[in-house]
């Protein structure tokens, strides 16, 4: 599943094609997404003028004066930027067509991404409810702290909770744990304030680093232009089970915690 970094990069290369740009026609070729396709985007959203795109956690909110579009990328979906008169592929469910021939594409092939129509002044309850960004300024080790005195989950279990902090996928849960030596099965109320400064810390570090690169290559995820993203090499646990500790050689334990895939060093991590 595409995460933060890659939805931002995704964001941040799809902007500059459609903000300030006129909606002159939106496709809708497949409204049966993980829940259908709002049915009063098409008619909201044409001649309405796309101001930004921001991003909430996972999903990218188009916003105009009248309402928000809001994506969801789901496990395989992708945002391209396409030529005008391209033919669409197989899984090319939506296109937004603006008033100087920009094309923009959603594709899904397992249509588990989402597109709502979020009128002005409205919000969802996907969206209400989520913990701050974890780039942003009311996130700190001090809030981590604070938010875990009463969680007796796992550490790794407590920080991919979207209730809790946004957009800290399984990717970058195993990398920032490693970073700040923590291990991943361990209770959330029972690690000190120090470590969790630790680990905020390198939770900004990983996620911002992985931007910066353009997100990290999965199978269904490439960038907006259809290059890979190129974090992956950079990867110190992740996929990496079995393999050596990069600091201390021993290999690496993999496991599953909360049905996901859990990469640590048991003797770096405590």
């Amino acid at each position: 599943m595409p995460e933060l970094p890659e939805v931002e990069t995704t964001r941040r290369g799809i902007e500059p094609h459609v903000a300030g740009k006129t909606v002159a026609q939106v496709l809708v070729r497949q409204p049966s997404l993980r829940w259908p396709v709002s049915p009063e985007l098409s008619q909201a959203l044409t001649g309405a003028v796309v101001d930004r795109i921001d991003r909430r956690g996972k999903y990218l909110l188009f916003s105009t004066g009248r309402g928000r579009m809001m994506v969801h990328l789901g496990m395989s979906g992708s945002l391209r930027i396409a030529e005008p008169g391209t033919q669409p592929r197989k899984h090319d469910h939506l296109d937004i067509a603006f008033s100087d021939s920009t094309l923009m594409r959603f594709h899904d092939p397992r249509r588990f991404g989402s597109v709502f129509w979020l009128p002005a002044g409205e919000g969802h309850e996907l969206i209400d409810d989520l913990g701050p960004e974890p780039l942003g300024d009311r996130f700190d080790g001090e809030y981590l702290y604070a938010a875990s005195r009463s969680r007796s989950t796992p550490v790794k279990t407590f920080i991919m909770n979207s209730k809790v902090l946004v957009g800290v996928g399984n990717i970058y849960a195993n990398e920032a744990l490693f970073l700040a030596g923590i291990r991943p099965e361990r209770r959330a109320c029972k690690i000190s304030r120090q470590r969790y400064l630790r680990l905020a810390g390198f939770i900004r570090q990983v996620l911002g680093n992985a931007i910066d690169s353009g997100g990290t290559t999965l199978r269904d995820f490439l960038r907006e232009d259809g290059s890979p993203g190129y974090f992956k090499q950079q990867l110190l646990v992740y996929g990496r089970g079995g393999e050596p500790c990069t600091a201390c050689g021993r290999p690496l334990k993999e496991i599953r915690l909360g049905q996901r895939t859990t990469v640590f060093c048991a003797r770096c991590q405590r």
